[in-house]
């Protein structure tokens, strides 16, 4: 699956072909889950026979090559992506599986189906070689052929449920590629993934709802009414997103940028800064400087940060954010580019940078001003 929301609260674990993996924190949850289950109910239902810590040791390792799985099910969407030129931040493990944080979108279907269809096609190699395994340990009851078994028949299962026909699932997007193909609208083959998406998840719901009053499974039909509702969302944010990327093509930063900004000086105080350059006047955006260079920026929100009764004393260089720490762009860069920016870094302002010299502040709130004229 590709990325189209940022997640939570992540860390890195490490690289893989230049690309970053992190786990999100919710993917503790369905890895203990997924362990358990295979610990308490699988393993001793169809093998009886082992030893008790047998079971939890294969069900950990289990569930530890399993999600390895959903990495290289990631990985495959990721590589073929930069051959193809379109550049990958991440790739994530989260409580649905994995996601791969692409981050724009191919600029040819070929591109597009390529880069869907990887991700399906490494899943079922992966079934054939662990379903091998177990076939050439002579169908036993062991425990690798226990755990090659499962690993076959999930992989399968994550192919099969990839390649379902709604956006954003893979299969979503080489039903996009195709219609993209045939009418030579990305806009128009996006719309139609994303309503087959949104039947997809709806269908999804419905089923749950079904099992959870007439199969008296609590659980699972949450669960899979869960997964209904998230793949609606991301269908529908997906065409939006698209929309907007269209709305604002042709609009650059220089365009929208705050170019009036008040140079401040590193020993201001925050009390200074506020009666005399926020209270009296009407600019949002607040470079700090030192001996003519911009070493920083301020925001509204580092100052609210401060207790009223310190700003006397604190001054506005031990409140800014320093320059190098910051994220910035040029005059000429795209609004939409910036505006992804924005999201990924969690931040509501940017520096615009030309030859190395600071030239203006890009803001979210002029950005959704931009976007309410053109939407």
């Amino acid at each position: 699956m590709r990325k189209e929301i940022k997640m939570g609260n992540s860390f890195q674990i490490g690289k893989l072909f230049g690309i970053s993996i992190r786990i999100d924190a919710t993917w503790f949850v369905i890895f203990a889950l997924i362990a358990w289950t295979l610990g308490s109910h699988y393993f001793p239902q169809f093998y009886p026979n082992w030893n008790q810590m047998i079971y939890w040791i294969m069900a950990v390792l289990t569930a530890i090559i399993f999600f390895a799985s959903v990495v290289a099910h990631e990985l495959a969407h990721s590589l073929v992506s930069k051959a193809r030129g379109v550049p990958v931040r991440s790739i994530t493990l989260f409580i649905f599986g994995g996601v791969a944080e692409i981050t724009d979108e191919p600029k040819k279907p070929a591109s597009e189906f390529w880069m869907a269809i990887a991700g399906p096609l490494t899943s079922i190699a992966i079934a054939i070689i662990f379903g091998g395994f177990y076939f050439l340990a002579g169908r036993s009851k062991t425990p690798f052929s226990a755990m090659s078994l499962w690993l076959s028949g999930i992989n399968m299962t994550i192919a099969v449920f990839n390649l379902i026909p709604g956006f954003p699932l893979d299969g979503g997007r080489v039903l996009r590629s195709i219609i993209w193909r045939i009418t030579g609208n990305i806009r128009s083959a996006t719309r139609v993934a994303s309503i087959v998406g949104r039947i997809v998840a709806y269908l999804f719901i419905l089923w749950g709802i079904y099992r959870i009053f007439f199969n008296n499974d609590i659980f699972g039909g949450i669960w899979i009414a869960f997964i209904g509702w998230f793949l609606e969302n991301a269908a529908s944010s997906s065409y939006r997103q698209l929309a907007l990327k269209e709305a604002l093509q042709g609009v650059r930063v220089r365009d929208v940028m705050m170019s009036d900004c008040p140079r401040l000086a590193y020993n201001l105080t925050i009390r200074e800064l506020v009666d005399t350059y926020i209270l009296h006047s009407n600019h949002q955006c607040f470079p700090v400087i030192n001996n003519e260079t911009v070493i920083g920026i301020i925001t509204i929100q580092s100052i609210k940060e401060v207790p009223r009764e310190s700003w006397e004393s604190v001054m506005i260089n031990e409140i800014m954010i320093p320059l190098t720490e910051m994220i910035s762009v040029s005059p000429d860069e795209e609004v939409f580019s910036v505006l992804q920016k924005m999201a990924i870094s969690r931040v509501s302002q940017i520096p615009v940078i030309q030859e190395g010299q600071l030239v203006g502040m890009i803001s979210r709130d002029s950005l959704i001003n931009i976007i309410n004229l053109k939407t």
